[in-house]
């Protein structure tokens, strides 16, 4: 009973840790491409909720741009190839090239995440912290849903 118990729960978690990885890998339309790394439990909580680190690793085709998205955390940004231009907030964009580090705070909106070049590609790996609980790590705007 036990081992058929263990078997059964081993199955579910399986297929539900499947079905959440392939909606993490994602190639959108407008040139951006992103794939869950992996996703890590940490020991600290946030706002006093169980907390996972999730690592994303984001690709834009030149002179394409993600959509408006918030993130259910922090994060911290490494861009590993090209350049990068973000806007959060309604504040002026940036632009990050290779090697260069950024941060982004809980909850700010993600108005611009743009690839500037027109011949280059941007590779990014970014690190989520994120309520455990939390459904996605980029909510999209709810405008820019209903207007892709």
């Amino acid at each position: 009973m036990n081992r058929t118990m263990f078997l059964a729960v081993t199955a579910m978690f399986l297929m539900a840790g499947g079905m959440a990885l392939a909606q993490l890998h994602q190639n959108h339309e407008n040139g951006e491409q992103v794939k869950i790394v992996g996703v890590h439990e940490l020991a600290e909580k946030l706002d006093g909720k169980d907390s996972d680190v999730t690592v994303v690793e984001v690709t834009i085709d030149p002179s394409k741009e993600g959509l408006p998205h918030r993130h259910p955390g922090p994060a911290v940004v490494y861009v590993v190839e090209g350049e990068y231009e973000l806007g959060i907030d309604n504040k002026p964009t940036k632009i990050f090239k290779a090697g260069e580090t950024f941060s982004e705070p809980s909850g700010c909106l993600h108005s611009v995440s743009r690839n500037p070049s027109k011949t280059s590609r941007t590779r990014l790996i970014a690190f989520v912290l994120h309520p455990r609980d939390a459904k996605e790590v980029a909510i999209p705007e709810p405008e820019a849903v209903a207007h892709p």
